[in-house]
This record gives C-alpha cells, structure tokens and sequence, in this order.
C-alpha cells in the first residue's frame, strides 16, 4: 500500500486583523502548493484540515511555521493513499468553530485542563469521573470512548442549550470532554468552566492524537472515528481488532457505513447497510422516501 499522501488537521486561535485579505493570500498559497480540504478563517484564527502529498504537505507546514501567528502550531498528520478532499475550499466565518455563544470567549483565556493522551487515559478510568462526547450524535454512534454520555444533538452550536437542559447535576463531578482534533473543546471546555463546572478537562489534540499516542494506542476506544473528509472514518484503537459499534439504522445489524438521507431537504446522516439503503430508498422516513427530489429514486431512473 503506496502511502504517498498526507492529510493535516489544525488549528490555532490568534488574532487575524483581516480575514478576508488573510483568505485571499492563503488561498494562493494553497493553490500554488496544490492542497486540497476545508479551512476556516475568523478574526479569530484558523481551522482547518487539508489533504496532498507528503512533499506539499511539508511545504505547507513549513510555510505556516514561518508565519509568526502560526509558528506553534500543532499539525495532526495522517498517512493516506490518495487526498482525502476533491477540492479546495477557503472561507471566512465569524468563528472558526460554531458554538454560538450568548456572549463569545477567547480560549486562550478561559479553557478547561488540557490533558495529554495519557493522562486522559488514565482519568478515565477514575472514580467519579463523568466522560461526555463534544460531538454530534452522528459521530459518537460511530465511534467513542466507553462510558462516554451521547449529547442528542445534530449541530455543536445546539452543545451549549443541551448543557443547560441535561448535564448540570454533573457540575460537581470531574468532566473530561473530548472531539475530533481538539479544536471544538478549546471554546467547550470554557463554556463549561463559565457554567460553573467545578473540574473541566479537555483531550489535547483530540481522538485523532489519541490514536496515533505510542503509549495508549486508542484504548479504551470503541468503533471509528468520524471525520469530514472523503474518508468517512478512521481507526482509533490499534491494540485490538476493530470492534463495530455503529448499528444499520433499520435493520440493527453492526454497521460502519454512512450514508445521507436520499432527500436534499433532509440530508441526515445514516448508518445503513446496502440491502436497506436499496429497500428504503436510501431515507430516514416515508416522507424522505416519497419526497419529489428523493437522489436515490433519480439515481436510479438515470441507470
């Protein structure tokens, strides 16, 4: 297997005092170079994951190094086969993660305890320890730590009213949170301590460093990891066979295959084996399945 690929997931809060023009010069970088990926620009940083191989995903980095904002800046690095993005997107937002915050914190100020791979590891498996999933619940039915609570929520800015409705009995217990690449605890963990969570702590670098940590190798991982790439998912736990934890939505059966709801109006994310996506028109309900712009019905017209 040729691994002559790279994809890099990262982020950095620091003050960008134009965006727009920040934007505009780095989408040239990234062109020039040849990336592929999603990056996010605020005033409040930079977030992003880009694919290309491993000569310029080097130069990238060392591009960015040079930068005095982005000279610490903590690159997630997976091998790949091929790039993990088709194309390559540069927007500006009003954050770099959406958490939509009443009143907006800056992370560099206010954030819960970072803990290395380790050491998460190890608080896991204290007493009195509440482990609580950051992320939708499209993500954790993938893939999560055992004992991890399942927030019901489809977005992460629907996290914080979530919080307020069903966690608080929780503030006087130790809270380790955790996401993809670190990025959506920095503001999470902060929120929490805003709250009044006596004991935050936050999974530094995320599951994907987790993963990759030679010490705990992904245990106490169950599933995969969902990431927002052609890729769909990623291991975690490299010290035992892949268990599946993902079930098809209709049938029950294990399952660690995604797909989107056949209609455009809905797109919700499906665990779905290929006899009940065929079945079930690729839909979450009757309606989906019946709607007027149902892809799978089109699709299948055009064969």
């Amino acid at each position: 297997m040729n691994m002559n690929y790279q994809v890099l997931l990262y982020y950095k809060y620091v003050p960008i005092e134009d965006p727009e023009a920040f934007m505009m010069e780095h989408r040239e970088l990234c062109e020039r170079i040849g990336l592929m990926g999603r990056i996010f620009v605020a005033h409040e940083g930079i977030n992003g994951t880009v694919s290309g191989t491993v000569e310029q995903t080097e130069e990238y980095m060392e591009a960015m190094r040079k930068d005095p904002r982005f000279s610490d800046t903590v690159f997630k690095v997976e091998k790949s086969e091929k790039h993990a993005f088709r194309k390559l997107k540069i927007k500006v937002k009003p954050e770099i993660v959406n958490l939509s915050l009443e009143e907006d914190l800056n992370p560099n100020q206010t954030t819960g305890k970072h803990l290395s791979p380790k050491e998460f590891y190890e608080a896991m498996q204290q007493e009195d320890v509440v482990i609580l999933d950051a992320r939708n619940t499209y993500e954790y039915d993938l893939g999560h730590f055992k004992n991890a609570i399942r927030p019901d929520i489809e977005s992460f800015r629907e996290l914080p009213n979530w919080i307020k409705e069903n966690f608080n009995e929780y503030k006087d217990k130790k809270v380790l949170t955790y996401c993809t690449g670190g990025i959506r605890c920095e503001k999470f963990s902060g929120f929490l301590v805003k709250e009044g969570f006596k004991d935050v702590s936050q999974l530094e670098g995320g599951i994907i460093s987790y993963g990759y940590d030679p010490e705990v190798q992904g245990r106490l991982w169950d599933g995969k990891c969902y990431v927002f790439d052609d890729r769909i998912s990623v291991p975690v736990n490299r010290t035992e066979e892949a268990n599946v934890v993902g079930e098809c939505y209709y049938c029950g059966e294990p399952e660690e295959r995604y797909v989107k709801c056949g209609n455009p109006e809905c797109n919700k994310h499906l665990l779905m084996c290929e006899e009940c996506e065929h079945e079930h028109k690729r839909s979450c309900s009757t309606e989906c399945r019946e709607h007027e712009w149902n892809r799978y019905v089109k699709e299948h017209e055009q064969v």
